[in-house]
């Protein structure tokens, strides 16, 4: 039985166009899962501090801005500026904030007046300071001598800090305690590396003396 001519021309144009292979619809991927980051380095100290110690390390820049201030205003504007990059609160520099394990010399620097009364700006002679490498890897710093006394950990904040945790001596007693173990006598502060081999540990709102002390490190 022969069809008829047009449905032929049907048929011959249908069937080549069902018999190719149509492409398969690419596969559904899943949503990527993000996975958890790894904690940064610096939130170990962060588990250690207190909140009233945390609050006061968020303060340093207004300790900065006034205890330079009522330096300058009292009289001794000449002499902070010649500290130069000592008392510029930017001028930590990235990378190599850790020195060597060994003694160093060391004063303090305190700007700016805690209570009524207190000087406007004290330096300290020079003393000597001490860096240790705890078998474990933590870096202690410690001010050996002078009338504030204290030692405590170094902990990886950023490429352009450490935070200092530790505790200041009372009196003539020679044990200083751990960090938290007498939280009136605790000290936070951070560590910055302003020159090749000039180091400043900051110390904003002490409890006594200035608002803002600086300790210099040089070996």
């Amino acid at each position: 039985m022969r069809l008829p001519a047009a449905l032929t021309a049907v048929v011959m144009t249908v069937l080549p166009a069902a018999c190719e292979r149509r492409p398969e619809p690419p596969p559904v991927r899943a949503p990527a899962t993000e996975l958890p980051s790894a904690p940064a380095d610096g939130d170990g100290w962060r588990a250690s501090i207190s909140p009233a110690d945390a609050s006061t390390l968020g303060r340093l820049g207004q300790a900065w801005r006034l205890a330079r201030a009522e330096a300058e205003d009292a009289g001794f504007a000449p002499r902070v500026e010649a500290f130069g990059p000592l008392v510029d609160p930017n001028a930590g520099l990235a990378g190599n904030l850790q020195p060597a394990p060994g003694d160093y010399r060391c004063r303090v620097i305190g700007l700016g007046a805690r209570t009524a009364g207190d000087p406007a700006h004290v330096e300290t002679p020079w003393g000597r300071c001490t860096v240790e490498l705890a078998p474990g890897g933590d870096l202690w710093l410690a001010v050996a001598e002078g009338p504030r006394r204290l030692r405590g950990r170094l902990h990886p904040e950023s490429d352009r800090r450490l935070v200092f945790l530790g505790a200041e001596a009372a009196g003539d007693d020679a044990d200083l305690p751990d960090y938290g173990e007498q939280p009136r006598r605790d000290r936070v502060g951070v560590f910055e590396r302003i020159a090749p081999s000039r180091w400043r540990l900051v110390l904003p709102w002490p409890r006594q003396g200035a608002k803002l002390e600086i300790l210099e490190l040089v070996p």
